[in-house]
């Protein structure tokens, strides 16, 4: 099983790197193995820890979710952007965290630094704070709500951590 996912690790790398590069000659593909390895040596090396997937079916939900805030941050951001009259109302938001998992604080972190409009600023896993600057955050309150329900109540359930 581990040769399993290691050879699939490696054919995700390849693949993403022939994407990244948007051309598929030998040379590239001999290149994306090349750093595949070297990325899973890496993670070798330094004991990347992976977290165990207790609901791949709400893992599923989420990243629907999240593709889908995705876009509607998009165009919000973008139409903010576009017509400066509307209000921006840029603020630091401190999202107390119930996650008690670095790896899943972490990738909570990740989603909400790829959110157009938030970018994580600050993980605190001693003091359990992820700071968040959010571009259109009218009400803290709502926006803080807003991340603990919609993506860590759903992590903490996905890993049960």
């Amino acid at each position: 099983m581990r040769t399993l996912s290691i050879l699939a690790s490696l054919a995700f790398f390849t693949l993403f790197w022939l994407l990244v590069a948007n051309e598929g000659s030998p040379a590239q593909v001999l290149l994306g193995i090349v750093l595949g390895a070297a990325m899973l040596w890496v993670r070798a090396r330094f004991g990347a820890a992976s977290l165990p997937l207790h609901r791949p079916g709400v893992a599923l939900q989420l990243a629907a979710l999240f593709l889908v805030d995705i876009v509607v941050a998009n165009f919000a951001v973008a139409r903010a952007v576009l017509a400066p009259s509307l209000p921006i109302r840029p603020r630091f938001l401190e999202v107390p965290l119930d996650l008690r998992e670095p790896n899943a604080a972490a990738l909570l972190a990740g989603m909400v630094t790829l959110t157009p409009g938030t970018v994580s600023v600050d993980l605190d896993l001693d003091a359990r704070v992820l700071t968040v600057h959010a571009l259109l955050a009218e009400d803290e309150a709502a926006a803080v709500n807003g991340i603990k329900q919609r993506y860590e109540a759903r992590i903490r359930e996905i890993f049960q951590c």
